[in-house]
């Protein structure tokens, strides 16, 4: 069989556009995640700013002022100075729990966003069982406390990462029976 060369032009011209589509899928499902991390940094940035800003109203004393104008680049800063910082690692501990720990509650904390709603349109999932979902990743955050405080083989560590897990569970509990009541209240 002999292909025209207008018709074989036209097949690669189709698997072009199919192959455009496909990256204009993901693209646009990027967008929504890009959109949600850059907010979620300007508003950790806004807040750390304003943080600084009341509490040295409060105290009398000059807030932020060296880092940008009107100190607003004070809080990039201290992460930039934060992640250059050293990693220390307990000598008779286990480093992978002590390791795993604040990465697991970061990572909890960014999937308990993935589930909120933003905007009609900007949701990365949208689940029948949401709420739900949020609550049970929310909920990991204390297992990582515990486990960064039982890796570092220290009994002042251990007996703070309880404390801080304890301290977690006891904010959560009001939360999630306030988020189930709305939800039970909706429901029809």
């Amino acid at each position: 069989m002999i292909i025209d060369t207008t018709e074989a032009q036209a097949i690669n011209s189709f698997s072009r556009l199919e192959s455009l589509k496909e990256a204009y899928e993901l693209i646009w499902l990027l967008v929504p995640i890009f959109s949600l991390v850059s907010g979620i940094t300007i508003g950790v940035l806004v807040i750390v700013w304003l943080e600084r800003e009341i509490s040295a109203g409060i105290q009398q004393r000059i807030g932020p002022e060296y880092a940008g104008p009107l100190g607003i680049l004070q809080a990039l800063a201290d992460g930039t100075k934060l992640l250059f910082k050293e990693d220390l690692l307990p000598s008779r501990g286990d480093t992978r729990l002590f390791s795993i720990g604040p990465s697991i509650a970061v990572i909890s904390i960014l999937l308990s966003y993935s589930v909120i709603p933003f905007d009609y349109r900007l949701v990365l999932a949208d689940l029948n069982i949401g709420v739900f979902l949020w609550i049970a990743i929310s909920s990991i955050a204390p297992i990582a406390l515990l486990m960064s405080g039982y890796g570092s083989n220290n009994k002042y560590s251990f007996s703070g990462g309880l404390r801080a897990a304890a301290q977690s569970i006891s904010y959560e509990i009001p939360l999630t029976l306030c988020v189930l009541s709305i939800s039970l209240r909706v429901i029809r």
